[in-house]
């Protein structure tokens, strides 16, 4: 296995502990035998746990990046169509990819999450946090463009932080109310977010 894979998986077993038992679990030692490793191969890759930590929350960033980077071109090829119902269905399909919706986005999104209010006192978390904040919300930001494209700016920065926050509380009200909070009322309340940006022409 080449150094990128199992630093893959060493990332995923981070997801797993947090998922699980919460970031105060995540060790050097407790994350190797959650990956089936011995310490010294995980101090191979990372020469303590703040780096081990910094590198778990770049990924979930860089994954969550990854698809929606895939989500967002059916996003412009509808506005490009003026079709308002593919705008809509390709818009919710980007921005579940935020929630917890499946046992992987679970354990991602709850990563992400808990390694938001860490790095408030850490400035290895936080450069982390900003960057990935930045990168969401400008994709966040096409889709606001997207319903609204004759808005002005500053009402689509506006819109824009409301639908993070919104994405925000559904990604944690999900995480935390599994039993109410499913997929099926995720959509709901996406769908009708999105009809509250409609405007008259795509």
């Amino acid at each position: 296995m080449n150094a990128a894979a199992r630093r893959a998986d060493v990332a995923d077993a981070v997801f797993r502990i947090i998922a699980t038992d919460g970031l105060a679990r995540v060790s050097l030692r407790e994350v190797a035998a959650e990956a089936s490793l011995v310490v010294g191969s995980v101090r191979h890759y990372f020469k303590d746990s703040a780096e081990l930590l910094e590198h778990a929350f770049a990924t979930a960033h860089d994954r969550l990046e990854e698809r929606l980077a895939a989500r967002l071109p059916a996003v412009h090829a509808a506005v490009e169509a003026g079709d308002r119902e593919a705008l809509t269905e390709a818009s919710l399909l980007l921005l579940a990819e935020f929630l917890p919706l499946d046992g992987n986005s679970a354990a991602e999104c709850s990563a992400r999450t808990e390694f938001r209010l860490a790095s408030r006192g850490n400035a290895g978390l936080q450069a982390e946090a900003e960057r990935g904040y930045r990168a969401s919300a400008a994709v966040v930001g096409q889709v606001i463009q997207a319903f609204r494209p004759d808005g002005r700016l500053e009402d689509l920065v506006v819109e824009a932080e409301r639908l993070m926050s919104l994405l925000d509380g559904l990604s944690l009200h999900a995480l935390v109310h599994t039993q109410w909070l499913d997929a099926s009322m995720c959509r709901s309340v996406l769908l009708a977010h999105l009809a509250s940006l409609e405007s008259p022409e795509v």
